[in-house]
């Protein structure tokens, strides 16, 4: 079969297109799955990146949102050949530990991510857990099915499960360009919050607001940024702050937020290391909470939303397998709106 994999983790040039063996089905608990559509995340990059402890076996492919159809059920009892699925991008792979009987799936550590500890869906054909995968709409296209997923996954269990989002509250989301921002300011705005999405162009802060924010703030244009966040809501702050921007934003986002607030940190795509005040959390009492992936119960939740709501993804483009070392550059500098899907 055909993928685009690399062969050593290094850069965007590591990657290659070409033939590749395809995977071996156990039919008593995998389905085989026909990628039709698989988005990008920045997990794909930091996997191609690579760091200190992951161990792969390669060569190897990316890709966590696969949609597609039933090749092979296997011995599934309710999937087909031809069934039109999307597959679960996060998933227990391991015996049963305190996590997994809690429902706290993503704090096992037999809990893995595809196209990050296992080979992903860059590429014709994966096998996959028939637990992990789920029937789709068929007012849905591949691309609109595979862009949501590990995103809304992640959205939804840092708002709902972890953050407990109430209707009325105002969610400041810091950044608004990338698929999980893009797609929270669509879910916020859904579930009855006010959203406040900040951005770096006039150009993002117009299709904030076309995606629902009910505010958009440039912070290029204006670098104190947490006194607009406190001006927009009444001197308050925001009752939740969505970041996942990490260095450049976390000491703005510990003054934007509300007294006895929440900080959902989900990421750190301009690194890892924060400047913290801690004044600012022990005297307005802030929640900061860590938030990654979802369980089972979130995903189903999840998709049980986005297609009775008819939430659509963003999608920046659609870009051919074969020329897949495009759309990894395209989201390594940053300039999409939204997700970057490739078509298999």
């Amino acid at each position: 079969m055909k993928a685009l994999y690399f062969q050593e983790h290094g850069t965007v040039n590591n990657l290659k297109f070409g033939e590749i063996n395809e995977p071996v089905l156990d039919s008593n608990t995998h389905v085989l799955i026909r990628v039709r559509a698989c988005s990008l995340n920045h997990l794909d990059l930091w996997v191609l990146a690579g760091w200190r402890g992951l161990e792969l076996p390669l060569p190897h492919y990316g890709g966590a949102d696969i949609a597609g159809e039933v090749e092979d059920p296997g011995e599934s009892e309710v999937l087909q050949k031809g069934d039109r699925v999307v597959v679960c991008p996060g998933y227990l792979d391991g015996p049963e530990d305190e996590w997994s009987r809690a429902g706290q799936d993503s704090l096992s550590p037999s809990y893995k991510i595809l196209g990050e500890a296992r080979t992903g869906g860059f590429a014709e054909f994966i096998s996959v857990p028939n637990h992990a995968v789920h029937k789709i709409p068929d007012n849905r296209s591949f691309e609109e099915a595979a862009a949501p997923l590990l995103v809304g996954l992640t959205a939804w269990r840092m708002l709902m499960t972890q953050a407990s989002i109430k209707k009325g509250d105002s969610v400041l989301i810091v950044g608004s360009g990338g698929g999980l921002n893009s797609f929270s300011i669509q879910l916020a705005k859904s579930l009855g919050a006010q959203v406040i999405a900040l951005t770096s162009s006039e150009n993002k802060e117009e299709k904030s607001l076309k995606l629902g924010a009910d505010i958009a703030l440039n912070y290029l244009q204006k670098p104190d940024w947490s006194k607009d966040v406190i001006r927009v809501t009444e001197g308050l702050g925001a009752d939740i702050v969505v970041d996942n921007v990490g260095a450049a934003s976390f000491s703005h986002s510990l003054k934007a937020v509300k007294r006895g607030g929440t900080i959902v940190t989900v990421g750190n795509t301009s690194g890892p290391k924060l400047e913290i005040d801690n004044r600012y959390i022990f005297s307005k009492q802030i929640k900061i909470i860590g938030s990654t992936m979802g369980s089972a119960k979130d995903f189903d939740a999840l998709l049980q939303h986005l297609w009775s709501n008819k939430l659509k993804p963003v999608i920046d483009q659609s870009i051919p397998l074969e020329n897949g070392k495009e759309a990894y550059k395209i989201l390594e500098e940053g300039k999409q709106f939204g997700k970057v899907v490739i078509s298999v």
